[in-house]
């Protein structure tokens, strides 16, 4: 194995920070392979995009949170690391909707820009239930995975108490395809 040598200066740093990152994220993607839902087999197949929405949501359904859909503009083909990645901000915000706000209702939004995809989980407040503990890095790892896409990643608390993450990702310009 080759090793590689750092130069000194201002970005040397910035360049081990975003190694690690890289490695990390491939480690990551390595073991939600091996790692199944049910604890007894490896998942095996392409990861899920958004074309697995449906299932997600009705599994979030499934274990009491009440979440609706709403698509707006022309649905298109994705590139699949975005398609990828705007299924793990769905994910991570409805895990966390459980985690933190088990009672309060969510909406999914899937928006289809003519130059991007805009991905949005809003929920409302839920002061009765005892929120359960997290670490923190879902959020941060969502949006490690939309900026390496060259996208906007946000998450924060609501005026109303609730919480919305949105992700913006570009998205190439429609191949247009050859009739003949």
């Amino acid at each position: 194995m080759p090793i590689r040598v750092i130069p000194a200066g201002p970005g040397r740093y910035e360049l081990i920070r975003t190694t690690g990152r890289e490695a990390l994220a491939q480690l990551r993607d390595v073991l939600g392979v091996l790692r199944s839902s049910d604890g007894e087999e490896p998942a095996v197949g392409p990861p899920p995009t958004l074309v697995d929405l449906a299932r997600l949501l009705d599994e979030s359904r499934a274990a009491g949170i009440m979440v609706t859909r709403r698509d707006e503009g022309t649905p298109r083909q994705l590139p699949p690391l975005v398609g990828h990645a705007a299924y793990r901000v769905v994910r991570e915000a409805l895990t966390n909707v459980h985690k933190h706000a088990p009672g309060a209702r969510a909406e999914v939004l899937v928006r289809y820009h003519g130059t991007g995809l805009e991905i949005a989980v809003r929920n409302g407040a839920d002061s009765a239930a005892e929120p359960l503990p997290g670490s923190g890095m879902g959020l941060v790892a969502l949006r490690e995975r939309v900026e390496l896409l060259d996208g906007e990643f946000t998450a924060g608390a609501r005026a109303d108490g609730g919480f919305v993450v949105r992700a913006r990702m570009p998205l190439p310009p429609p191949r247009l395809e050859a009739h003949g």
